[in-house]
């Protein structure tokens, strides 16, 4: 499969500095890297870990049985290195992938639904996983420290306002610092801090969408923004919807009911904007902007009347964000976190 070599180069020198300054990986630990190479975003990557860590046993997904890769797992060690370059996303049988990886204590790297990024796009991802340390480090533990004080936020999409008059939840990171935390890796590229309001009822107002996540899971972007019309945590209108957008609201209110507006996402990876996209819906949603999620599904935070499974729709939507505010204080302006 063709590819440009200068993207090969980025990719690999990227990925030295994810190894290096977030994973902490060395010589001294092994390394397994699993990948297919049905598209050329995976076909690239897999040849840049090769690079990168030259003495990784590469595994070819599709040239080994489920049994074989399985007995090369239970070789390593704790804090030895599982990386997943996946076309669409792996399964070993009953074995799920990241969850039974994070048991044996490994650290891991995924790289999920490769596919759904145009050849267009490849160069755009390859970016996303450049690794600056200190700004991540900043801006995520900042915005974190700002949203678990905070008492109420404001979402300005261009003159519509969302209103989150209640506290928010412990905020979560996912900016490659995994100092106390129990698992060393997961799901990339790095970049999102996200939260949901304390009390779902109290967020009313209205807001714009650029973009959402379709049944496919890939971006869809309607030529004009949509705006939802919020009411006590749930959505009960919205404005210049389009036939994909009309799907995912039937869906939800058909299996349930109503559809809750949970996550609040505050994307950092710069890789991203409304520019510079790509079509992953999961990989997107790192874009340093914001994001909420529709429909009752947030297993991370529990809530009285949720019950953790019951949940069926966690879909993402991209606000056209003008400006945040956490109590008086803007915390982003003009595209870019401002803390």
């Amino acid at each position: 499969m063709k590819y440009n070599h200068n993207d090969l180069i980025t990719a690999k020198n990227n990925l030295n500095g994810l190894l290096s300054l977030a994973f902490h990986h060395t010589s001294q630990a092994q390394s397994v890297v699993v990948y297919d190479t049905h598209c050329k975003l995976s076909t690239i990557l897999s040849q840049a870990y090769h690079l990168s860590l030259p003495n990784a046993i590469m595994i070819d997904f599709n040239a080994h049985a489920p049994e074989e890769i399985l007995r090369i797992f239970e070789t390593l060690h704790p804090n030895d290195l599982v990386v997943l370059v996946q076309s669409t996303s792996f399964r070993l049988n009953a074995f799920r992938m990241r969850v039974e990886l994070f048991k044996r204590k490994l650290k891991v790297i995924e790289h999920p639904h490769l596919s759904r990024m145009a050849d267009n796009e490849v160069s755009i991802y390859i970016d996303s996983l450049h690794y600056d340390r200190d700004y991540y480090h900043h801006v995520g533990h900042t915005l974190k420290s700002k949203i678990d004080a905070a008492s109420c936020g404001v979402l300005d999409s261009g003159g519509e306002y969302l209103i989150y008059n209640t506290p928010f939840e412990p905020a979560k990171l996912n900016i490659g610092d995994y100092t106390d935390m129990v698992n060393t890796g997961g799901q990339f590229p790095l970049g999102e801090v996200f939260t949901e309001a304390r009390e779902l009822t109290s967020l009313n107002g209205r807001v714009k969408i650029f973009s959402f996540g379709d049944v496919t899971y890939k971006l869809n972007y309607p030529a004009t923004p949509i705006t939802l019309i919020v009411h006590e945590g749930k959505v009960v209108g919205c404005e210049n919807s389009t036939p994909a957008f009309d799907q995912i609201l039937f869906n939800i209110q058909r299996d349930e009911e109503v559809v809750w507006v949970r996550e609040l996402g505050f994307g950092l990876n710069r890789a991203f904007d409304k520019v510079r996209t790509v079509g992953d819906t999961g990989t997107f949603e790192r874009m340093a902007g914001v994001h909420l999620s529709l429909g009752a599904k947030h297993g991370i935070y529990g809530k009285a009347g949720f019950k953790r499974r019951d949940g069926m729709y966690h879909v993402d939507v991209f606000a056209d964000t003008q400006t945040f505010s956490l109590d008086d204080e803007v915390i982003y302006q003009n595209g870019a976190w401002t803390v």
